[in-house]
């Protein structure tokens, strides 16, 4: 246990400046014996520190290491178990309680009797011990020294240090050179001792001897001292002599600093003016330019930006503290105000004329075309239909006015108020230029559309609402005259009230596809041009503030202002120069969004599936713009009209489902395929040609569910209420014909509904098949029925037999009444019968002829086993065999 004591001082404990005074092996009671040791130590460092630790050997077993710690003043209770008895079981409570059993009895002892004193010496709070005998506990420590520790005084701690690396190798080479220092420990420490005495008497003899040496050294030191004394007099003199030349040195000094002072203030002074000079002094050529500069020709415009921008560098020059107190400053400040108002009344001026004068030739362009239109000449058909579709180029227009983008940057910088203005005029000017090009621009779009004039109008383009295309019923819908399958130049708008669906054909919807993606190209380079210039010409391309002045300056333009937009809380001050480019674009574009409107409005009137085509076209022009600037003038105008579109859409899926809940059926004529029905077919035909690729697939799926589901219903409806063809029939054609048409389409979206078609197809064609072929042996069916009834109740097969109405001479005069010939005409007659039933477009005839075939067939084998199993031996058989239903079968559908 010794050894064990000091490899745990000299590898744990030391390193922490700690102290191990007691150890203990113990294992935890009740587990499987892991041994570790518990033990006590104080902190060498003050104030100290009592603690219990656990060490553990580690897994290797070469070494210990340390496990946990707690400190002596959580411990609450020390339970030895038994204070009489011999027990190596004992508790420490802490934060919880830890039951240990010792190696010995010894051990735990001891180690109980360490707690106890360095509670006594070092804790103020006591531990409560029990079932520890009284003798353990027995007063280890000297009263004084417990007051003192009681007290509170550390001091009374023992000091203990270890010995060092140089003072062990020191005892052992003293221990080597005496063979019994470990034997005879007494006869080596007297050995020391005497060593000792002998050292310290050669020490004595030692100082002794060298008090002569001593003296000397006083005496030297004395001499010393005096040399010391004359070399300070010395220094003294010289200082004296150095005082009145460092006199003269300080007045020569003080005469250079004021000559230096003067050289530097001069400096300053001629560096301050050339500032002044260098920053604040306008070339003549330039003030020329501001003041007389041609504002026409490349030349005089870009002197004259040279000469705005040297006047605002002059006039933004950061002034040093006191340059805007010189008179010359002022006036020249002055001078540099009135140049730059000069200026910018001037180029204020100069860029009106321009606005006016492009404004006014493109207005009498416009006024030429539209008198072209409106067919003044002596050819107006001819002239509405060799007017291009496309919108006039404003790009002349820009490359004029953005050789003044310099110059409005600057006026933008120095002038807010008459930038401002300038751009009120421009969009002033450039809103009713852009209206006049874009009514006429849609105007061109809607003749090409109906083939008609303004004047056309009044003949029924406005107040009706189309029906879908493919319906039976009368459509409101707009068209042309044709003659010899091709469309006159002469045509005119027919009466829309009256129009078929038959009246409009594809050629037609694909005109009215090209010319609304034709008049979408137009309008967004259009756009997109305008707000390029705008951002370069108004200098708007960054995020600045609109400063506050200026805004406050800014005039309204159409109950608002330019820097100021009106909600339903009150005026909002924009703070993004793209709010503003965006506020322009709206001034400028306002009749963009209406006219598409109405245009979308005729589209619809035309035919209700242009919705289809504007959805797809306008989707993917929105998705464009949003990949530009989602926030951005035509990203949010195309936004808005693609509401409008899909909300058309919406009305075209609802007319549809709304027509299906309205149809009728004629009583005396048979049902066939619906006209709903096959109106969904060619919805989804042109649907997917529409859509293949197109952004917003997703909205024609949710049409596909409600249109499938609708036409699901009103198809079991009208199945209902037919009367003059079976309900079986409708179902079966119909749903026949809708899993053809989602088989060949390939819908996915439908795959669940295609699925569903099939299954109700076949359970109606098996539902008619066996309804039918109970008809040609309906007393054989009924005598079999009952036969099946009894054996249902529990009577045995072969006792069937026995009952009246099911014995043998019964069977056999029934079947008797079933000879070939009959059973030939009984299904000649029942082939009639569903040939009557079933529609020709379907051609299901013949697929339901073989399933009746296949039914009675079935039928036959079930009778021949009734007969063998409810009448054995009795001989009796049908007069007729399944070959020759086969042959009935086969020429009935031949003469047929």
């Amino acid at each position: 246990m010794t050894a064990i004591k000091h490899a745990l001082q000299r590898d744990i404990f030391t390193p922490n400046d700690e102290r191990l005074l007691s150890i203990v092996n113990v294992c935890k009671a009740g587990k499987k014996k892991r041994n570790c040791f518990l033990c006590a130590t104080v902190t060498t460092e003050r104030p100290v520190q009592v603690n219990v630790v656990k060490v553990k050997k580690s897994d290797k077993g070469d070494f210990y290491k340390r496990q946990t710690a707690w400190a002596l003043r959580d411990l609450a209770v020390v339970d030895a178990k038994d204070a009489v008895k011999e027990n190596p079981e004992f508790d420490l409570h802490f934060d919880k309680v830890y039951k240990w059993v010792a190696s010995s009895t010894v051990e735990k002892n001891t180690f109980i009797s360490c707690i106890w004193k360095l509670n006594q010496r070092y804790l103020r709070k006591k531990i409560d011990f029990i079932n520890v005998s009284s003798q353990l506990l027995e007063e280890s420590v000297p009263s004084g020294e417990n007051q003192s520790v009681a007290g509170g005084d550390e001091e009374a701690v023992d000091e203990y240090q270890e010995l060092n690396a140089r003072e062990e190798q020191d005892i052992e080479i003293m221990m080597e050179g005496c063979e019994y220092a470990i034997s005879n420990a007494e006869a080596f420490a007297e050995k020391l001792s005497r060593e000792l005495q002998v050292l310290d008497g050669a020490n004595i003899q030692s100082i002794m001897a060298s008090e002569k040496q001593v003296n000397i050294l006083m005496k030297l030191l004395d001499e010393a001292l005096k040399e010391v004394d004359q070399i300070e007099m010395k220094l003294s003199s010289y200082e004296e002599m150095l005082q009145s030349v460092k006199e003269q040195m300080d007045q020569i000094s003080e005469s250079n600093h004021l000559i230096h002072l003067s050289n530097t203030n001069n400096v300053k002074l001629l560096s301050e003016i050339e500032f002044l000079v260098n920053h604040m002094d306008l070339a003549k050529g330039h003030i020329k330019a501001l003041q007389e500069g041609d504002l026409t020709s490349s030349r005089g415009i870009e002197a004259c930006t040279n000469a705005a921008d040297a006047l605002l560098q002059c006039m933004n020059v950061a002034l040093r503290p006191g340059h805007d107190m010189l008179h010359a400053v002022k006036e020249q400040q002055q001078r540099f105000i009135d140049l730059r108002e000069q200026f910018a009344r001037r180029l204020a001026s100069h860029l009106n004329s321009v606005f006016v004068q492009q404004f006014t030739q493109t207005l009498l362009q416009l006024y030429n075309r539209s008198y072209y239109l409106s067919g003044h000449d002596q050819s107006s058909t001819l002239a509405q239909h060799s007017v291009e579709l496309t919108l006039p180029n404003h790009h002349p227009f820009h490359r004029d006015l953005l050789r003044y983008a310099k110059l409005m940057e600057w006026l933008k910088n120095t002038d807010y108020g008459k930038y401002e203005g300038l751009t009120k005029n421009y969009m002033d000017y450039l809103s009713r230029l852009y209206e006049r090009e874009i009514k006429d621009f849609f105007e061109v779009a809607k003749i090409k559309m109906t083939g008609t004039t303004k004047e056309g109008k009044k003949f029924g383009l406005h107040g009706s609402s189309g029906k879908l295309t493919g319906s039976t019923s009368s459509l409101n819908k707009l068209s042309v005259q044709s003659s010899g399958n091709r469309r006159s130049q002469s045509s005119s708008l027919l009466d829309m009230g009256n129009m078929s669906a038959s009246d409009l054909d594809v050629a037609d919807r694909t005109k009215f596809d090209k010319i609304f993606e034709q008049v979408l190209s137009e309008l967004e380079p259009l756009c997109l041009a305008e707000q390029d210039f705008i951002s370069k010409f108004f200098k708007l391309q960054q995020h600045q503030s609109i400063p506050g002045t200026a805004m406050s300056e800014a005039e309204e333009m159409d109950g608002g202002t330019l820097s100021r937009s009106y909600t339903s809380g009150g005026p909002q001050t924009i703070s993004s120069e793209k709010d503003m480019i965006r506020q322009m674009m709206t001034k400028i574009f306002r009749c963009i969004e209406p006219e598409l409107n109405n245009l979308i409005a005729l589209g619809d009137k035309i035919d209700s599936f242009n919705s289809l085509y504007m959805l797809v076209k306008m989707s993917h022009h929105v998705w464009t713009a949003q990949n530009v600037d989602p926030a951005s003038f035509l990203s949010t105008t195309l936004g808005n009209v693609l509401v409008t579109v899909k909300r058309n859409f919406d009305k075209c899926i609802s007319n549809q489902m709304k027509q299906m809940d309205e149809v009728k059926i004629s009583k005396k004529s048979k049902v066939g395929i619906l006209s709903f029905v096959a109106e969904f077919e060619e919805f989804a035909g042109l649907a997917e040609s529409i859509f293949k690729n197109a952004e917003r697939r997703g909205d024609l799926d949710k049409a596909y569910i409600k249109l499938i589901r609708a036409v699901f219903v009103s198809v079991e409806k009208v199945a209902n209420e037919s009367q003059k063809t079976p309900r079986d029939v409708v179902m079966m054609e119909n749903f026949h014909h809708i899993f053809a048409t989602l088989s060949r389409l390939k819908i996915s979206c439908l795959e669940s509904e295609k699925k569903e078609a099939k299954q109700k197809y076949t359970d109606h064609l098996q539902s008619y098949v066996i309804y039918s072929l109970g008809q040609p042996l309906e007393k054989l069916n009924h005598f079999f029925e009952g036969v099946e009834a009894r054996v249902a109740q529990g009577i045995r097969e072969e006792e069937v037999s026995y009952q009246l109405a099911f014995n043998k001479q019964e069977l056999r005069k029934v079947i008797k009444e079933y000879p070939g010939k009959e059973v030939k005409k009984g299904l000649d007659n029942l082939y009639k019968k569903v040939d009557k039933h079933l529609c020709e477009e379907e051609n299901l005839l013949q697929v339901v002829w073989h399933s009746m075939q296949d039914e009675f067939i079935r039928q036959y084998k079930h009778f021949e086993g009734l007969i063998a199993r409810c009448y054995p031996g009795s001989g009796i058989t049908m007069e007729f065999t399944i070959q020759d239903i086969l042959d009935y079968c086969s020429s009935i559908a031949q003469s047929h």
